[in-house]
This record gives C-alpha cells, sequence and structure tokens, in this order.
C-alpha cells in the first residue's frame, strides 16, 4: 500500500512517502503554500500512487485541540473539496499525532533553529523530516489490513508520546511508592 504523510504549516507543507512493503517513510519535497498548494498536493498523490493520505495533527503538551489543530482541519476539508473538484480519487485521510516532530526532526539532522539559515528554512527540510516521523510512526502502528478493515478511530498517538506518557505513569508510581515507604 501506498501512502504519503503531510506536515501541514501556514507557510510550508512537508512531505513524505512510503510503501508499506518496505515500511520506512521517505521525505520528499516541501510544497509551499502559496495559493498552488491543493494542486501540488493533488500531483503529489498522483504521482506517488496514494491509497492512504497521512496529515499531522497538532496539539498542545495536554493534548488538547489549538487554533493550528482548526487550520489543519480545515485545510485537510479543502484538500477532500479539491480532489471532488477536480475529480481525483481521493486516498483514505488519517490523522496522526504530531507531538514532538518538529523538535525530533531538528535533532535527527543535528539542527537548531538558530542554526538554521533562511535558505535551509525555506526548503522546509524540517517541515519534510517532520512528516517523515509523523509517516514512520503511522506505519509501524499500523498494519494494510487493519488500514483496509475499518477506519482509524480518532488520532493515532505518534511514538515519542507514548513513550513521554509511559515516563510520567513511571514516575507518578516511583513517587507513590516512595510515599508508602
Amino acid at each position: 500500500m501506498r501512502i504519503v504523510a503531510l506536515d501541514i504549516g501556514e507557510k510550508r507543507i512537508g512531505t513524505a512517502y512510503a510503501d508499506t512493503k518496505v515500511r520506512i517513510a521517505i521525505p520528499r519535497e516541501m510544497i509551499p503554500v502559496d495559493g498552488n498548494e491543493l494542486a501540488n498536493i493533488a500531483k503529489f498523490c498522483r504521482l506517488e500512487k496514494a491509497e492512504v493520505l497521512v496529515s499531522g495533527y497538532p496539539r498542545n503538551s495536554q493534548g488538547e485541540a489549538t487554533k493550528q489543530t482548526e487550520f489543519v482541519v480545515d485545510f485537510v476539508e479543502k484538500i477532500k473539496a479539491y480532489f471532488e473538484s477536480i475529480g481525483q480519487a481521493l486516498p483514505q485521510i488519517y490523522f496522526q499525532d504530531e507531538s514532538l516532530t518538529s523538535v525530533t526532526a531538528e535533532e535527527r539532522l543535528s539542527l537548531k533553529k538558530h542554526e538554521l539559515s533562511r535558505k535551509d528554512r525555506a526548503k522546509g527540510i524540517v517541515d519534510s523530516e517532520a512528516a517523515t516521523i509523523i509517516l514512520q510512526d503511522f506505519i509501524e502502528n499500523f498494519t494494510e489490513d487493519s488500514i483496509k478493515e475499518e477506519p482509524l478511530p480518532g488520532i493515532i498517538e505518534n511514538s515519542a508520546k507514548k513513550v513521554a506518557k509511559k515516563a510520567r505513569l513511571n514516575s507518578k508510581k516511583a513517587i507513590e511508592s516512595s510515599k508508602k515507604i
């Protein structure tokens, strides 16, 4: 199954691609938000023969929706409408939690925000790496059969968020245990 991912921002959209036979997400080009982004997303999906489109789903540190979440959800609705208007088959669309993906992308690229040149930011290097992380989390947590059989409920948490949640739980247990002693 061929899957594409988008890390949707207000200025740039990072993209990534994966085939579930290989199960490795690969960063692709950044799509600028310049009025042609919907056409470029449709072209990207068509060229990659995407059966599934995964969009990052931003939330705050408490797991709540934000203004950026609303922006992303509205943008995905525009993608759906655009595909319909041009008569292009719409891939199945899923949201994947994107918590900490930009931070992880910068770490993977050994970059800090202050070290990125404007030229690097314009190329969307971090955005496409973040899309790669979003997609890798998605394909690691789901099999091709589970995607085909039924739509995924809600937003899928990424592995970084799961690790942080597990660490908080372990920390609480350790504190509770020390109080008993």
